[in-house]
């Protein structure tokens, strides 16, 4: 039997809004509604339910650390989670987030000097690792469960690939061994929908979604970037604009100068085969093929397959 999640989210919200004699003309809005995460907006307050089964020991220092770093996170309004139908529910104010139909315009100067300045920030308050290769492994879980169940008999032609540069990375980036940074603050899981500007509509841009916030590799945050940089998805000219500014504002995943690669390689192959998984997971499912962009992600992993990662020095294996 389905919960009535969404409906009852958005009667949570509204009460928190307005008072009950209060009208209520404002508008509410669905901004996601997926098995993972679902976001209401009424008026300049966003609720979110987390994904089910979310701890409520980690959700909380994420969701204190942001409160404790208004300059670099939007801060929660309240800092602890509610509950509702068995999914954690926490609220935000509204901010405006990246105009996906105006490219040219993409914050990447903003991303880059948040995350330099959050690489540098000690945690304010215990925080558990972040969650970027579990979030890696998975992706790859989903792609075998669901390749197991829809292709058994004809295996999807890229697993192949995508597994063979899965099996490349150290067991770290898989999840499977402890991440060889335990103490600098990370986002997990940077990409530019995790950017919103607050006061909305124009004030500054602000980091949002906690879920992924904890300590671990730095790398990780620029690794999405790099990936989409690597595949030929992300102009160099604005790989460059990310990078420099990074380095400009004294970010620690990469050095100063010179080539960054060693740090970043194994985090961005790790992205590199997670948005591969995800892409094949959701074709399987909706028993399509594989679009060019996600095909060119399909191709990077076979290369990767070959070629060993870059690893720094002083990478744990």
């Amino acid at each position: 039997m389905t919960t009535p999640l969404l409906p009852d989210l958005t009667t949570q919200l509204k009460a928190r809004v307005h008072t009950p004699t209060c009208p209520c003309p404002c508008p509410t809005t669905t901004l996601a509604d997926r098995p993972d995460t679902t976001v209401v907006r009424h008026a300049n307050t966003v609720a979110k339910a987390h994904a089910p089964n979310t701890p409520h020991t980690t959700l909380t220092p994420r969701l204190k650390t942001a409160a404790h770093l208004p300059g670099l996170f939007l801060p929660p309004l309240t800092p602890t989670p509610t509950a509702l139908h068995n999914r954690l529910v926490t609220f935000w104010p509204y901010g405006t987030p990246v105009d996906p139909d105006d490219p040219d315009a993409a914050p990447w100067e903003a991303a880059a000097t948040l995350l330099a300045h959050l690489h540098r920030t000690p945690p304010p308050t215990p925080v558990p690792p972040m969650r970027g290769p579990a979030k890696a492994a998975h992706a790859i879980a989903r792609l075998l469960s669901t390749t197991a169940t829809a292709t058994a008999a004809a295996p999807h032609p890229a697993a192949r690939p995508i597994l063979r540069a899965w099996h490349t990375l150290p067991a770290w980036a898989r999840a499977e061994a402890p991440m060889p940074d335990t103490t600098t603050l990370c986002h997990g899981d940077l990409h530019l929908g995790q950017l919103v500007r607050h006061p909305a509509p124009d004030g500054p841009w602000r980091l949002i979604d906690v879920d992924d916030l904890g300590t671990g590799v730095p790398a990780w945050d620029l690794a999405r970037p790099a990936a989409w940089y690597a595949c030929g998805l992300l102009p160099p000219d604005e790989w460059t604009r990310f990078l420099d500014t990074y380095r400009a504002e004294g970010g620690t995943a990469v050095p100063a100068a010179g080539d960054p690669w060693p740090a970043l390689d194994t985090p961005a192959r790790a992205l590199t085969v997670q948005t591969a998984a995800r892409a094949v997971t959701k074709a399987i499912t909706e028993d399509r093929r594989l679009d060019e962009i996600e095909m060119s992600v399909i191709d990077a992993c076979a290369r990767m397959g070959s070629v060993p990662p870059q690893l720094p020095p002083d990478s744990a294996k």
